[in-house]
């Protein structure tokens, strides 16, 4: 396992709930601390890529990065 990626459900909540951001955070120092790096589900809007700057996060995915495309069929 090189990465280690944080379930929506505790995303979402980060900016408003401490307890959420608390976990995510949490986690991101654990995977730091294990030699991972972490990716965030479910980023929704810009105020959460905020949050998870302030974390230390690597990545991210969601709404804020790009909408869900259909995956294309090759040859």
């Amino acid at each position: 396992m090189d990465f280690l990626k944080i379930d929506g459900t505790f995303v979402m909540g980060i900016v408003d709930d401490e307890v959420d951001f608390a976990l995510v955070r949490s986690i991101n120092d654990i995977a730091k601390v294990m030699g991972r790096q972490t990716i965030a589900e479910s980023v929704e809007h810009a105020d959460i890529i905020e949050k998870l700057r302030e974390i230390g996060l690597d990545s991210s995915q969601g709404y804020v990065a790009a909408r869900p495309a259909p995956i294309v069929q090759s040859g």
